[in-house]
């Protein structure tokens, strides 16, 4: 086991360094094209699939560092770059996260390549969780899958929301209901396979910021997808199903991960330094702004009022990414989350990035409200950190039930 550092080694300062240069010199540039035109960024994905930046490889490489850092740097390297684009390049490491944690090794080996295609055919992927009713409330998910015994088949039926990719990508992960009476604990993740008869895209949704990545509605109307679709597959799925009903029978209160949490406990840190990226980016302009702009004969960063403000930002945003490593490094370490320590990571990274994107805006005055500077557009993006992969305010529920075993509503 890897002791716990904030000192990148030798090799990670390299992988950085070029996630770095591929984000200022490819991402950058192409960042405010893209989101005024709210669509996905096929040429960038490429450029980063030619690279390898865009590949099974890579993110498994950074997987599997055994400091637990690898991940982490690169989402804010990334994001860094642009979070519009970063999450159009990065979308479908949530889907693959939910095979790796949930499927078999033959699943993770058939389904992950396809997910990703090849530098020349780019695929993207898409996680299928939220829906118009069960967003935070995910024991309100509608979505059904039976099983077709005769057929060997397993049928979805229902409506997804909020997927990025959705509608657009090779392979969706559809998490869906198959013991209504479990609550979550009786849901399970599919697999629906590329070309699969049923899904459909529903509304594409105009967004407030990271307009260059693709969201949607998921539309799934007797999709048929073969057992063997089912992550984990029927047998683990039985025994699991057995188990909750002889909890719920015997009034055991063991707890029970469902597929849809197990997948965002595992991301959490990640998005947390997605934010840091953002935060990282926006504080970088305000401080070149300040040193460089003059109002009364010297640099406005001469004032202690924008001084002081540029004092905060850079301490948050250390502060964050201090959290951000930490959650990840035990994730690798196999330290168990005892006081909720990924979701604290991502709550105070995400409402760092929203309130340092707020300051950027506010130092560069009037410059910071037009198109002209990115800290407008960084603003904008800020805000899905404290929303998706479960807002702040669910953050702050899962820490307080953690920390009090206490079951806060």
């Amino acid at each position: 086991m890897a002791e716990f550092t904030m000192e990148l080694n030798d090799d990670q300062k390299q992988v950085r360094d070029w996630i770095h240069g591929f984000a200022a010199d490819v991402m950058r540039p192409a960042a405010a094209e893209w989101d005024e035109r709210e669509e996905t960024p096929w040429p960038v994905i490429q450029e980063a699939a030619k690279v390898g930046i865009y590949s099974l490889d890579f993110y498994a490489q950074q997987f599997f560092d055994p400091t637990g850092l690898g991940i982490p740097m690169a989402m804010e390297e990334l994001f860094w770059g642009d979070a519009g684009i970063a999450l159009s390049i990065v979308g479908t490491g949530l889907a693959a996260i939910g095979v790796v944690a949930n499927g078999t090794e033959e699943q993770i080996g058939t389904w992950i390549p396809q997910m990703y295609g090849t530098p020349d055919d780019v695929k993207v992927a898409a996680f299928c969780s939220s829906e118009p009713d069960a967003g935070s409330d995910v024991g309100s998910m509608r979505t059904r899958a039976v099983y077709d015994q005769a057929k060997g088949e397993w049928v979805l039926n229902g409506t997804k929301t909020w997927a990025t990719n959705g509608g657009i990508a090779n392979v969706h992960i559809v998490v869906a209901v198959v013991d209504p009476a479990l609550g979550t604990k009786g849901h399970a993740s599919f697999i629906v396979p590329p070309n699969t008869p049923g899904l459909s895209q529903g509304q594409k949704f105009k967004k407030h910021g990271i307009r260059a990545s693709h969201t949607a509605e998921v539309v799934l109307e007797d999709v048929r997808i073969p057992g063997s679709c089912l992550l984990g597959g029927k047998e683990k799925l039985d025994e699991r199903l057995a188990r909750a009903h002889e909890r719920a029978r015997s009034g055991g209160g063991e707890r029970v991960k469902n597929a849809a949490m197990a997948t965002f406990e595992a991301s959490r840190p990640a998005v947390g330094a997605m934010a840091v990226g953002t935060a990282r980016a926006a504080y970088e302009v305000a401080l070149d702004y300040a040193k460089t702009r003059t109002q009364f004969g010297r640099p406005i960063i001469d004032n202690q009022g924008v001084a002081f403000q540029l004092a905060d930002m850079r301490t948050q945003i250390d502060a964050a990414r201090l959290l951000v490593w930490r959650a990840s490094w035990m994730a690798v370490a196999g330290r168990p989350f005892e006081s909720a320590e990924g979701s604290m990571s991502k709550l105070f990274a995400s409402e760092v990035a929203k309130k340092v994107t707020a300051q950027a805006v506010q130092i560069l005055g009037g410059n910071g409200f037009t198109r002209e500077y990115p800290v407008e557009r960084m603003h904008r993006d800020s805000a899905i950190y404290t929303i998706f992969e479960g807002t702040s305010e669910i953050q702050r529920l899962v820490i307080a039930r953690t920390i009090s075993g206490m079951p806060i509503r």
